[in-house]
């Protein structure tokens, strides 16, 4: 358990901060080298549980990763050549990525894959990416009347579909496109609203056809994947927690480097500038890669409640609990709708949210698809409790870190899902 903040009455934060690298973009640079015909060299890969697990799914469908480290080489062996049935489940911790993504995969290949998680990954539905895979052919079996894991695909020759999605989710339409890839078909995916674009973004720099014509993406089969030489960017949604806290802060300012910039991840950004959030944005040359920047925050500012909506959501679905968090110490209400998805990942987060709010003494409640919180001034105390999800105790964390707030943590340990280091990182930028 961790205590934070425990009644500072100043505070400010200064100094640089480099976030770890993003955790989509490190799943889908381990699962791209290794189907590459060829060495890749990544560097800055995200080096958490998460990223682990996907490590360790690879290895035991038969392709030969190292041990994930800053700098890594991989020598990639196809899509298919020397897999094997694995001997056992294939261990997914908490990663719904690693589940997804990795499904399509095991679709193509002629035998049967079971995947398995922890608790809470095995709550988290999965027959929406079965559906697809069965319809391109493969069989995907659950126990009777479950939804999540454990899931076995049983999978072999597949055929091309052309795929709308109920929902928006860069997993279910990676997992066709992955399926469609390893499986040698055309596949097409039409997605209810954008959402994060890294699949395609690689897959067509590593020489795989992947087109968007009329809302519909389209994979055309590949002989190969050229290598990889990568430099993963820093994760946009490890960052929103420090743009927090130089938000919060009474002075000073923190640079976030070397920060991942998509139109699909930069919602939280957007959302703190019209709160009224000081953050100046300077562009880093990447070449060959995708855009970056530093982001500059300054605390001092004085927030103001806004209302989210549906169209807005996408683009900082992870982001939602920071978000909700910074909303306490804005001016006014602030509110979030349209995020139903929130109560499907690592933990109801909606709920979640709403739940510890009232447990430190902040006014805020639930909606069907979102949440209502009202902003206040006063001190806050109390105990978060995190249901083992990683944004929740981060998010808390940071707040918990500024003035007036006497905060304890039930599970500090859980951040090693996505950020290893926050802890460290968050005790350095406070003077």
């Amino acid at each position: 358990m961790a205590a934070l903040g425990m009644g500072r009455t100043t505070d400010a934060v200064h100094g640089n901060v480099r976030v770890p690298g993003d955790k989509s973009i490190s799943h889908r640079a381990l699962m791209f080298s290794a189907f590459a015909s060829g060495t890749s060299r990544v560097r800055g890969i995200l080096q958490s549980d998460d990223v682990k697990a996907t490590a360790g799914v690879l290895r035991a469908l038969g392709w030969k990763l190292p041990e994930v480290s800053a700098e890594m080489t991989i020598d990639g062996a196809g899509f298919t050549s020397r897999l094997r049935s694995p001997v056992s489940p294939l261990q997914c911790q908490n990663s719904g990525t690693t589940t997804r993504l990795m499904a399509g995969v095991a679709a193509a290949q002629p035998f049967a894959s079971t995947f398995v998680g922890d608790a809470s990954l095995s709550r988290r539905p999965m027959r929406r990416v079965a559906a697809p895979l069965e319809a391109m052919g493969a069989r995907v079996e659950f126990l009777e009347g479950h939804d999540g894991l454990p899931m076995t695909v049983h999978g072999g020759a597949l055929h091309g579909i052309a795929w709308e999605l109920p929902v928006a989710s860069a997993q279910l339409k990676s997992a066709i496109l992955l399926a469609g890839l390893c499986g040698g078909v055309a596949v097409r995916v039409r997605e209810p609203a954008p959402t994060r674009d890294h699949t395609e973004r690689m897959l067509s720099a590593l020489g795989v056809s992947v087109t968007t014509r009329d809302g519909w993406i389209e994979l055309q089969p590949a002989e190969r994947l050229s290598p990889l030489d990568l430099d993963v960017p820093g994760d946009p949604s490890s960052s929103a927690f420090f743009l927090a806290r130089a938000l919060l802060a009474g002075e000073g300012s923190l640079r976030l480097e070397n920060v991942l910039r998509s139109p699909f991840r930069d919602g939280f950004l957007r959302a703190v500038q019209r709160m009224g959030g000081a953050v100046d944005e300077v562009r880093v040359s990447a070449p060959g890669g995708e855009p970056r920047d530093d982001l500059i925050a300054h605390g001092g500012a004085r927030l103001r409640g806004i209302s989210i909506e549906r169209d807005e959501v996408t683009a900082m679905i992870d982001e939602v609990p920071m978000l909700a968090v910074l909303a306490v110490r804005a001016e006014g209400t602030t509110e979030v709708r349209g995020a139903e998805e929130l109560r499907v990942k690592e933990s109801d987060r909606i709920a979640a949210v709403v739940s510890n709010l009232r447990a430190i003494g902040v006014e805020a409640h639930e909606l069907p698809d979102g949440l209502v919180v009202h902003g206040t001034d006063a001190p806050l105390a109390g105990h978060v409790k995190t249901h083992a999800d990683h944004r929740i105790a981060m998010a808390f964390g940071i707040l918990g870190a500024t003035r007036d707030c006497a905060i304890t943590v039930d599970d500090p340990d859980c951040v090693a899902v996505s950020y290893p280091h926050f802890w460290e990182d968050l005790a350095r930028v406070a003077s």
